[in-house]
Parts: structure tokens; sequence; C-alpha cells
């Protein structure tokens, strides 16, 4: 039977397994989902059962993305660019990091039906998968990208890689049509992040990466004034197809029973 496991330290909130156990059962593979909290100094032990083919594929979430490069044989373009990781395969013997939030992204928004060509974005984070967030904005030619994040030192590191990106002071806000709150703040309900609402005009977009709750505080707030929102279900599914297509050389299927089975 394979095995698999999304790692991440808080994991509870994951539907990982939710989502990759109804497509093993939907596609009738001997297979298994499962996720596991660890430590950071537990992933390369972890990650060494994967190399010797106790386990099959990792996904990788927060705040891990980054901290599993050193223990992994080889990038994809995609993980090199972002130095960025949520999905680790073994091919040919050689332990591969990959992304597939860039693509999972791009296929996200394109599926909210919201054209990024010449919009001007704010970031809000500068961890985990904002790097993989700038590529897919440059993708689709976002035409400014400006990045706030609490500990300043963070966003201006992202700049040494993405020097194309704008950084604003945590709690300033440029002009923007985009928003996107790339930060772990809403995980839980009593999360806030502190934005000046009756300053933002109505027309933006607000989205944020977290899917579980499905509607954070911060997209509460912008939908009582009157902005567009959206949560990262779209993204967080079509990051996950990827990693299938990759594990089990089957691409399952995106329809409206998938996004019903995790609402």
């Amino acid at each position: 039977m394979k095995k698999f496991f999304v790692i991440g330290n808080p994991i509870e909130h994951s539907l990982s397994p939710k989502l990759h156990n109804y497509w093993i059962k939907l596609n009738n593979l001997t297979a298994v989902y499962d996720k596991k909290k660890l430590n950071i100094s537990e992933l390369e032990n972890f990650i060494k059962e994967l190399e010797e083919k106790k386990i099959d594929g990792i996904n990788v979430t927060v705040p891990f993305k980054n901290s599993v490069i050193p223990f992994l044989g080889k990038l994809s373009v995609e993980a090199q660019r972002t130095q960025s990781v949520n999905t680790i395969y073994l091919r040919d013997g050689t332990v591969i990091g990959h992304n597939t939030d860039i693509e999972g992204f791009e296929l996200a928004i394109k599926h909210t039906n919201y054209d990024v060509v010449g919009k001007k974005v704010l970031i809000l984070g500068a961890g985990g998968v904002s790097p993989s967030i700038i590529v897919a904005l440059n993708n689709m030619s976002a035409k400014k990208i400006f990045i706030s994040n609490r500990t300043q030192s963070k966003a201006e590191n992202l700049k040494k890689t993405f020097n194309e990106i704008e950084i604003v002071k945590w709690g300033t806000i440029p002009d923007f049509d985009m928003i996107i709150n790339a930060t772990s703040l809403g995980l839980k309900n009593d999360e806030n992040i502190s934005l000046d609402y009756s300053k933002i005009s109505p027309e933006k977009f607000f989205y944020d990466v977290i899917y579980n709750p499905s509607e954070t505080n911060f997209l509460k707030s912008a939908k009582k004034n009157g902005n567009k929102i959206e949560n990262g279900k779209k993204m967080f599914i079509y990051q996950a197809q990827a990693s299938f297509k990759i594990w089990n050389n089957l691409e399952p299927q995106v329809d409206n029973k998938v996004m019903e089975l995790l609402n």
C-alpha cells in the first residue's frame, strides 16, 4: 500500500487527507494519505523514509516549505525559483522537491474569473507561499506587486530574489486592486489583520490563501465593506491535483463534488 503524508506545524486544520483519500478511493488506488505534525528537528529523518521507500510522497505546509530544502537531492525549476517546496517525491533514487503552489494559484484565479493583467497587488506576508504567488502574478502579467510583512527583514530577503517587488511597512495601505493574505493570521477565529477598511474602496478583490475556516476575519470584514472575496480553497485543490498527478501518474477530476467536499 502506498503511503502519503502532509507535514506541518500546526497541521490539525489541513484538509489534504480528506481530499487525497477521496481521490484515492474514486480511482481505486491502494493507498492512504495522512497528516503528521513534525518539529523542524524531525524533518531530515522523515524525508529519509521517502528515500528508503517506506513512504511514497510528501506534501509540505507551513512552516516547512523552505526548511525541507537542505534534505532534498534536487529541486525542480519552480522550487528553485521560489526556494519553496510543497511536494516531495522520489525519482530514479533521487528525492526531488517541487512546487505546485504556483500552478495552484494561477488556476484558482483563472477559475475565479479575475483578470490580473495590469493590476496592482498587495501581498501580506513574506514567508511560505509568498514566492509562489509572486511568480504566479508575474506569469499573469500583474502591473505592480507590493509586499508587507510584520518582520520587515523577511520582506527585504524576498526582494533579493524578486527585485521587482516594492516593500511597504506593515499597516501601510498602498493603492492596490487586489490584496492577498499569505500569512497564517486567520487560522484561529480570534485572529485579525489590522487594516483600516474605511480607507479601502469596495471594488477591491480580497484573497486569502487560508481555506479552513472558509471565511477568515480578513474576508468577513472585506465582505461587509462590499469587496469581492475569495478563500484559498481552489488554490488548495489545484495544487493538490498537481501533487496527486506526480505521485500516481493520474490526474484526478476537479468537479462540484470536490468543491462541496471541502465546504
